[in-house]
């Protein structure tokens, strides 16, 4: 074995040690490389983030190198006002006023996470809590609900080929039910489904895919977002579709 490799394995191995896994930006070795190659490919110039909670993934897509326009859509108010301020310098990202989306328009009730990101307005399972103990609940908050047919359109006549990421924590059903209307313009869907139930009343993976395909996306890839860490059990992806 070489010394460049010996020292190579090396450092791999203290980094792993230390928690931290480090690879090239290549669609091969990185989760975001490969959205930015899909994005490229289907030429997307408007990314809708419904459920952006603080900006994690707007921010994530322009280190990753996308430059088209972002809209952020956002219930909870700590996380609305917080996404609204890390969007201040950013010219071609706009958050929406805040609510939730859902098949109807109204209030409802949303489930404050300790985890922020876990939030939903289904009530959590203990699947869920038992594998991620920090994102039990601990309060609620009422907030406007409305549908992407009604919101959606402003921002999507502005592009040629809109991407519609949806992570609502369960709820991404009934968004897809208030989004009827605009899916047949949508060219690229992220969506987060889950393997196992997680929350009351869900629908899981298998319902999602055959959901889209039948509108006639096609499933494109398909990356783990949530992993129980005791038993390395996949629990949620992040499905990716385009029309092709």
């Amino acid at each position: 074995m070489s010394i460049g490799i010996t020292i190579k394995n090396s450092l791999k191995k203290a980094l792993n040690a230390a928690g931290i896994e480090a690879h090239r930006f290549s669609p091969a070795s990185s989760k975001l490389a490969r959205l930015m190659a899909s994005l490229r490919t289907f030429n997307i110039d408007l990314v809708i983030d419904v459920g952006a909670n603080d900006g994690q993934f707007s921010l994530e897509l322009r280190a990753g190198g996308y430059s088209g326009q972002i809209v952020s859509v956002e219930p909870m108010a700590y996380a609305h006002e917080r996404l609204s301020q890390v969007s201040l310098a950013d010219v071609g990202w706009h958050v929406h006023p805040r609510c939730a989306v859902g098949d109807r328009t109204g209030l409802i009730d949303l489930n404050i996470a300790a985890n922020s990101v876990s939030s939903s307005v289904l009530p959590m399972l203990s699947s869920h809590s038992m594998a991620a103990p920090e994102s039990v609940y601990q309060g609620k908050e009422s907030v406007p609900l409305t549908t992407l047919d009604l919101i959606a359109p402003e921002y999507i006549r502005q592009a040629n080929a809109p991407l519609l990421k949806i992570d609502t924590q369960g709820y991404e059903w009934q968004a897809l039910d208030g989004a009827k209307e605009i899916l047949p313009i949508i060219q690229g869907i992220l969506i987060e489904v889950s393997l196992i139930p997680l929350y009351e009343g869900q629908h899981l993976w298998l319902e999602t895919i055959e959901r889209l395909e039948a509108s006639g996306f096609v499933l494109w890839a398909l990356e783990p977002v949530f992993v129980d860490s005791t038993n390395g059990r996949t629990l949620q992806m992040d499905a990716l579709f385009f029309r092709v």
